[in-house]
């Protein structure tokens, strides 16, 4: 089973492979009914040129190189061999990759997402990733924010038809013709002696809530 698994995920993490998931994609989001809530927040960071941090349920990730308005989001993105195919599919669509996650990497890769805040780059974090627990938020967005003194930006998506997979974080795979909801939630800044883990619950409660309205709009 570990072979077949081995080689299934060569296969999708392949280069041929990665930009016929990529045309896919980009034809299932072009039949879709999008809304947005919050749209003016994205366009406004990129309009005064300030950093982000943005933060995104790792089973909602697929269809959020949409919704970006900048010029170069670095996306952290798992070193494991799962986070081969999702590195390729991003690429694709332009995206910089920053690669590490709270169990491989993670020290180096924080240090690095550090420097492109501190220079005002966008960063892109699926914050319960690589391996959850699902929408259980992880300490980098904090300390992220924390350390830069950037906002931290609660971002979610839903469709009202999907797919969900059998995987740790059920990962929604929109259907063609349906409707799907960004909400992107209003940025939030560690207050001045608040602690790391204060700061997450903010965060993670912030994250939730996007979620829940979205899965609410897209069902209506």
């Amino acid at each position: 089973m570990k072979k077949i698994k081995l080689k299934l995920n060569l296969a999708l993490s392949s280069r041929p492979v990665s930009l016929l998931l990529v045309l896919l994609i980009r034809l299932i989001y072009a039949t879709m009914r999008i809304t947005v809530v919050g749209r003016e927040i994205l366009p406004g960071f990129a309009a005064r040129g300030e950093g982000y941090v943005g933060a995104f349920w790792h089973a909602r990730i697929l269809m959020i190189p949409f919704l970006y308005p900048g010029n170069g989001l670095h996306i952290l993105v798992s070193q494991h061999r799962d986070g081969d195919i999702i590195a390729n599919i991003l690429k694709q669509f332009g995206f910089y990759l920053v690669r590490g996650s709270s169990t491989r990497g993670g020290h180096d890769a924080l240090r690095e997402m550090l420097k492109l805040l501190r220079s005002d780059q966008d960063l892109g974090i699926a914050a319960d990733g690589p391996r959850g627990p699902a929408e259980v938020l992880k300490p980098g967005a904090a300390q992220l924010g924390r350390l830069s003194g950037k906002a931290v930006i609660p971002i979610s998506f839903a469709a009202s038809k999907s797919i969900r997979l059998r995987s740790w974080d059920r990962f929604m795979l929109p259907l063609p013709f349906s409707r799907g909801v960004f909400v992107v939630g209003e940025p939030l800044r560690s207050d001045k002696g608040e602690e790391v883990e204060q700061f997450r619950l903010r965060i993670e409660h912030a994250m939730r809530d996007a979620t829940s309205r979205a899965d609410t709009l897209a069902a209506q």
